[in-house]
C-alpha cells in the first residue's frame, strides 16, 4: 500500500460553511501584515473584526512551512481551522504553485485525527489544483510496513478529503485533479520501494515487484533478464557489479506502446539495491542510506506506469539494470577490464563507482530501440551533492534535452540545475592504457561531470540527458512541505511532465 485509502473529491463550496471536521486555508505574508490567501475569503468574513486580533494573539506569521491549528468556534461549520503558511506573495498577491504544494503537504500532517477535511488553499487555476492535490497526497504519505501494527496505523486519519476550488466544474480542473492523483501515486510508489530494507529488496525481489505492478497496468509489458541471459547478451557491466552478491543481478525492460504514439522516449534508471562500495568499501556511516541507491530505477519504472495510466501518446521503452554491490571473493577488482554490452571495454579502478557500470549496458540497449530521446536517472555521484547540495538534482547532456528537462522540472515543482560536460573530460575518460575507457581516475575535481561524460559514450550520439539525483533522492531529516522522511520519489513528476510535453509538441 502506498497512499491511504481515502475518498478525494474536487468541488465548489464555502470553506466557512463546510461541515468537514477540519478546514485548511492558506495564509501568507503580505506587504504590511499577514493575509488570508485566495480561497479563504469567507473565513475572514465569518470572523469579522475578531480576525486580526486572533492572528496576533496566536503569533501567526504566514511564513512558509508554518501551520497553526485552532478551534473553529461557532463562526465556521468545521470544528478545526488549520492555517497553512504560504510565505511571501508576488506583486499581485498570488502564491506560486511550489508554495501551495508545500503548504498542502504540511497541512496533510496537521489533521491526523480528523475523519473529514476540506482543503481551501489557492486553487483557481488547473496548475494550482494540481499543486494542492499532489502536495496534500504526498505530504500525508507514511511508511509503516515495518512498524508493529503498521497496517492499523495506515487506517488512522481522514477517510474523506474535499479540495475546494472555484473552478471545480471546469474540465481542465477535473483533468488536473485526476492526473495529479496518478502522479502522486507513482511518486508514493517510488518512495515505497526506496524505503524497503535492502535485505528485502534484492535485485530478484525488486524485479518481481516491478513486474507485479506492470501486470496491473494496461498497455505495459515487462521482460526480466536474469544473470544467465545477461551473460549470453554480454552485459559485462551489470554482471561485474552484481556477481559479488549472493543475490544475482537483473535487467528489467518495460514497454508502453500506444497506438497513437507521437514520439518515443527511452528511460534508464540505476538500480543498485544496496551499495557497500564493493572492494572500495564505504565507511560505515556512509552505508546507512545506501538502500536508496536504486531510487533512479524506481523513479523510471513508476514514471512509466504513470505515463501509461494517463494514456499519454508517447511510446516508452524503460531499461532498469539491477545489482547489489557487495564484498566477496567473486567481487570485481581494481584493474579488471570489463567488456560492456555493445563491445566497449572499460578499465575499472573504483568499485564504488558502480552505477555507471550498470547504466552503460542499459544505455546501449536503449539505443537499439531507436528512441527520439534517452533520459537516464541515477543516484550517481557524491560530487553532485557537493556541488548542488541535497535538494537539487544536476542535469547534463545534449543542450536542447537538458533545457526541456529543466522546463518539465519547473512545472513539476522539482529543483534541477544544468551542469556542463567540458571538452577536456574526453581526455580523462580515455586515459586508460589497456582499455577503451577509464571508469574512474581518482581526481577529486569534477567527478560528477566525469561520470556524465563516461555515460555519454554509450548513447551512440542520440539526444540524451542524465539526471543525477544523488542529493534529493533521500530525505534523512524530518518532514518538510510535501516531502516526508526517507525516499522522496524525485524525478517521477519531471519525467511525466517531459513526456506530456513531448505529446503536445509533436
Amino acid at each position: 500500500m502506498t497512499l491511504p485509502d481515502i475518498a478525494y473529491t474536487l468541488r465548489t463550496a464555502s470553506p466557512a460553511k463546510t461541515r468537514a471536521e477540519a478546514v485548511v486555508v492558506g495564509i501568507g505574508q503580505g506587504r504590511k501584515d499577514v493575509e488570508l490567501a485566495t480561497g479563504a475569503e469567507d473565513v475572514k468574513a465569518a470572523y469579522g473584526r475578531r480576525w486580526r486580533g486572533l492572528l496576533a494573539t496566536l503569533g501567526v506569521t504566514g511564513k512558509a512551512g508554518e501551520v497553526t491549528r485552532l478551534p473553529a468556534g461557532s463562526e465556521l461549520g468545521a470544528q478545526l481551522l488549520v492555517l497553512a503558511g504560504l510565505g511571501k506573495a508576488d506583486a499581485d498577491g498570488n502564491h506560486s504553485t511550489d508554495a501551495v504544494r508545500r503548504a498542502a503537504g504540511a497541512a496533510a500532517r496537521a489533521v491526523p485525527n480528523a475523519t473529514s477535511v476540506a482543503v481551501a488553499l489557492p486553487a483557481d487555476t488547473p496548475e494550482l489544483v494540481r499543486a494542492v492535490t499532489e502536495g496534500y497526497l504526498l505530504g500525508g504519505y507514511t511508511y509503516t510496513a515495518y512498524k508493529s501494527g503498521g497496517d492499523k496505523k495506515e487506517d488512522k486519519g481522514p477517510s474523506d478529503v474535499a479540495f475546494l476550488s472555484p473552478i471545480a466544474r471546469r474540465d481542465d480542473a477535473v483533468t488536473a485533479f485526476e492526473e495529479a492523483q496518478v502522479v502522486a501515486q507513482a511518486v508514493a510508489g517510488t518512495r515505497e520501494w526506496v524505503n524497503v530494507p535492502p535485505a528485502d529488496l534484492t535485485p530478484p525481489a525488486f524485479a518481481e515487484a516491478i513486474t507485479h505492478v506492470a501486470d496491473l497496468v494496461d498497455g505495459v509489458e515487462a521482460t526480466v533478464l536474469d544473470e544467465k541471459q545477461l551473460a549470453e547478451l554480454g552485459c559485462g557491466g551489470i554482471l561485474a557489479v552484481g556477481m559479488g552478491s549472493a543475490a544475482m543481478p537483473r535487467l528489467v525492460e518495460l514497454t508502453y506502446s500506444p497506438e497513437d504514439a507521437r514520439g518515443h522516449i527511452a528511460l534508464v534508471g540505476k538500480g543498485i539495491t544496496f551499495d557497500s562500495g564493493g572492494l572500495t568499501i564505504k565507511p560505515g556511516g556512509s552505508m546507512s542510506t545506501m538502500k536508496s541507491d536504486m531510487a533512479g530505477a524506481a523513479a523510471v519504472a513508476q514514471a512509466t506506469f504513470a505515463i501509461a495510466r494517463l494514456g499519454l501518446p508517447v511510446k516508452v521503452s524503460a531499461f532498469v539494470p539491477m545489482a547489489e554491490n557487495m564484498v566477496s571473493g567473486s567481487a570485481y577488482r581494481p584493474g579488471d577490464v570489463v567488456t560492456h554490452y555493445g563491445g566497449k571495454t572499460v578499465e575499472v579502478s573504483n568499485m564504488d563507482a558502480e552505477g555507471r557500470m550498470i547504466l552503460a549496458d542499459a544505455l546501449v540497449r536503449a539505443t537499439e530501440v531507436s528512441p527520439d530521446v534517452i533520459l537516464d536517472v541515477a543516484t550517481l555521484t557524491g560530487h553532485m551533492v557537493m556541488a548542488l547540495g541535497d535538494k537539487v538534482s544536476g542535469v547534463l547532456g545534449s543542450e536542447e534535452i537538458v533545457d526541456s528537462v529543466l522546463a518539465a522540472a519547473k512545472v513539476a515543482g522539482e529543483q534541477m540545475w544544468p551542469m556542463p560536460i567540458p571538452e577536456w573530460m574526453e581526455e580523462r575518460i580515455r586515459s586508460s592504457k589497456v582499455a577503451d575507457l577509464n571508469q574512474h581516475d581518482w581526481i577529486r575535481w569534477g567527478g560528477g561531470l566525469y561520470a556524465a561524460a563516461f555515460l555519454r559514450e554509450f548513447t551512440n550520439g542520440l539526444p540524451w540527458a542524465h539526471l543525477d539525483i544523488a542529493g534529493p533522492s533521500f530525505n534523512s531529516g524530518g518532514a518538510a512541505g510535501h516531502l516526508t522522511p526517507g525516499g522522496t520519489g524525485v524525478a517521477v513528476a519531471t519525467l511525466v511532465d517531459y513526456v506530456r510535453n513531448m505529446a503536445t509538441d509533436q
